[in-house]
């Protein structure tokens, strides 16, 4: 992996632990369906502009049922549940465990092909069940009886990524931009009726004011448009295996984030429970930090 590469990595993982920020400054404010749907309704128009600028058009009629099963699992129902989990829970502990879905992609995978895992992916489940346990058993949001329904939304959104990458791995699919296009404009259909039913006439008059327009702005432009383009890039350069490393440096920036912004209590649990975790992953994906340097041998 180049410089370039280097550094278009630690922007996007920046970027996607940054979302997690915008989500918890928006989402008291605007509730979960209203964030969920500007966020994918501005990364869908962004897209477009994208793909006129790129002369990339969707094949809609052919894809529309592809487009709809990747959108509902990859972006609608995890971003609904991520913003309904900000409500209560801190910016630190929802990125780290976002990084959970590839643990939950490795046991759906393993079920749908019917195969044993193996002693070393199975050890890092049991790590990342143990991380899970060690961040949340020692929060105090968590520990009262109202933070563990956020708790489960948050671990839900991370079990939809499983599922579609899963999916996607089996299914005959489009290109990856036009996929990321598609999906976004089929999530914004898909959680329409979600804002119309549990969204209030206050909370679409709040969108105006600085703070939640500057972050769902940024959720839906920053950290799902440029942050889709970026991984694209980074996927054609050095590789699939390659830019999935992001996966552990998002709860990084994700702590850091909220810590700097949000004055978030950053306990021993924080440290301890997210190390676990990736570790976790990292013996679940078959990570080592000697492939980021090796030459890319996966490109999709």
């Amino acid at each position: 992996m180049d410089g370039a590469s280097v550094v278009r990595l630690l922007l996007l993982a920046a970027i996607w632990g940054a979302s997690f920020l915008f989500m918890r400054i928006a989402a008291p404010e605007l509730g979960a369906a209203l964030v969920a749907e500007i966020r994918v309704l501005l990364a869908a128009m962004f897209l477009w502009a994208a793909s006129v600028f790129f002369k990339r058009s969707l094949r809609v009629g052919e894809n529309w049922r592809h487009y709809l099963i990747v959108g509902f699992f990859n972006s609608a129902l995890p971003f609904i549940l991520f913003s309904y989990a900000a409500l209560q829970l801190s910016a630190s502990i929802l990125s780290i465990l976002n990084a959970t879905a590839p643990l939950w992609g490795c046991v759906i995978a393993a079920a749908l092909d019917r195969q044993r895992i193996p002693v070393k992916t199975f050890s890092g489940l049991v790590l990342g069940v143990i991380g899970v346990g060690v961040l949340l058993g020692f929060d105090t949001a968590v520990v009262s009886e109202a933070g563990w329904l956020p708790c489960l939304a948050a671990i839900g959104a991370a079990f939809c990524y499983g599922i579609a990458s899963n999916y996607t791995r089996r299914a005959k699919a489009d290109d990856a931009f036009s996929n990321a296009h598609g999906t976004m404009w089929s999530s914004t259909l898909i959680l329409l009726p979600m804002v119309i039913l549990f969204s209030s006439t206050e909370q679409v008059t709040v969108i105006t004011e600085g703070a939640v327009l500057m972050s769902v702005t940024a959720l839906g432009v920053i950290c799902t448009g440029i942050a889709y383009l970026l991984y694209f890039r980074l996927i054609k350069d050095v590789g699939a295996a390659s830019a999935l490393t992001v996966t552990f440096l998002i709860p990084v920036f994700g702590v850091l984030w909220g810590g700097l912004f949000l004055n978030e209590n950053m306990g021993w649990h924080t440290f301890c429970g997210g190390v676990i975790v990736v570790i976790g992953t990292m013996l679940v994906t078959g990570f080592s930090p000697k492939n980021l340097f090796k030459n890319r041998s996966a490109h999709v």
